[in-house]
């Protein structure tokens, strides 16, 4: 078994405004498309004793992070593969729009929302001829933006060659809007803290004593030093924080309950809870585990839940090894 790993680079760039300002008033729009594609990473497994064609999953990180943050996992759940798996995985790990190597892509224009950010994964996946990916994973933000990717691929929204995923994961992410009541603010808190902070950031030890200071918690201030890059003597964002804030607002205001309730045929839609999670209401989890209940036939389109012990909304660095079980294990079952 071997391991690869390729990388592409392309991206856009915007100055940040008025958090409240972008949270409250409606995305611009525009049709202009660019005919570059999202930046991604590779990981495959390989194997000589493979008899079937090689098999693709993408993979979707969270707000304000970059497809960088699941190599561990990836890399991880590709090893595991190689040696259950009867095919050979292609992990696709993309940065969505405004994040990580994606900002400096031209033409990834407004409104930046979940369905243009689900039409940059179908143009990425053509642009390259791949085949449709037979797996979608996404985490918190890039949850919805799979969810999104499957209704669009059902509807016929990037033509009749598409076809919705057989498989998709979706990792701590609620599947309905979510209301002032059901957040705590605290994303809502670290967005409007950086939107205050000097640019360029004089240093990524001076944002972490800073964010520390302001009461967030270490670890959370220095995950967002991790997204911090050189320019210089100093330091600038990975992320367009302007167009993150409006792909956020988009996160909260969409659903997609419609879409378990009648999921595409041959398909199965797995949300992943982690028990110390604290994006999920009592009314969200037993909506969802009603139609797990309802919905237990992949012919006809299943949707099952599995909780995550021992783990918070970072579920792949809270309890790596738990999400590796749960999702190799459950991974196969497309296969048969």
């Amino acid at each position: 078994m071997c391991v690869l790993m390729a990388t592409r680079t392309l991206t856009n760039r915007s100055k940040s405004r008025s958090l409240l300002r972008l949270l409250q008033s409606p995305s611009p729009s525009t049709n202009s498309r660019s005919l570059q594609t999202l930046a991604y990473e590779e990981v495959k497994s390989s194997s000589d004793n493979k008899k079937h064609e090689s098999s693709t999953a993408l993979i979707l990180h969270g707000l304000l992070g970059s497809g960088r943050n699941w190599r561990s996992f990836s890399r991880s759940l590709a090893s595991s593969l190689s040696v259950s798996s009867p095919s050979d995985w292609k992990m696709m790990l993309v940065d969505l729009r405004n994040h990580g190597r994606s900002t400096e892509v031209e033409g990834l224009n407004p409104p930046h929302d979940l369905v243009n950010s689900a039409k940059d994964l179908a143009e990425l996946v053509k642009a390259n001829g791949w085949r449709w990916p037979d797996v979608v994973i996404g985490h918190s933000l890039g949850g919805k933006v799979a969810l999104q990717f499957m209704e669009s691929c059902a509807r016929g929204d990037f033509g009749l060659s598409a076809s919705p995923p057989k498989q998709l994961w979706v990792l701590d992410s609620v599947p309905g809007e979510v209301k002032d009541e059901q957040s705590d603010g605290e994303v809502e808190k670290v967005l409007m803290t950086l939107q205050s902070l000097p640019s360029p950031i004089p240093s990524r030890k001076w944002l972490v004593d800073h964010m520390v200071e302001l009461g967030f918690s270490r670890s959370l201030s220095e995950w967002i030093g991790s997204n911090l890059k050189r320019s210089g003597d100093s330091e600038t964002w990975a992320f367009n924080l302007d167009g993150a804030i409006q792909m956020f607002k988009s996160y909260r205001e969409t659903s997609y309950w419609s879409l378990l309730e009648n999921p595409p045929k041959e398909t199965e839609i797995s949300f992943v809870i982690a028990e110390k999670s604290d994006r999920w209401d009592k009314d969200t989890t037993t909506r969802l585990e009603r139609i797990a209940n309802e919905r237990q036939n992949v012919s006809e389109g299943k949707v099952s839940t599995h909780v995550l012990r021992n783990s918070g909304h970072w579920v792949h660095t809270d309890n790596p090894k738990g999400l590796l079980e749960i999702v190799s294990s459950n991974f196969l079952s497309i296969q048969k």
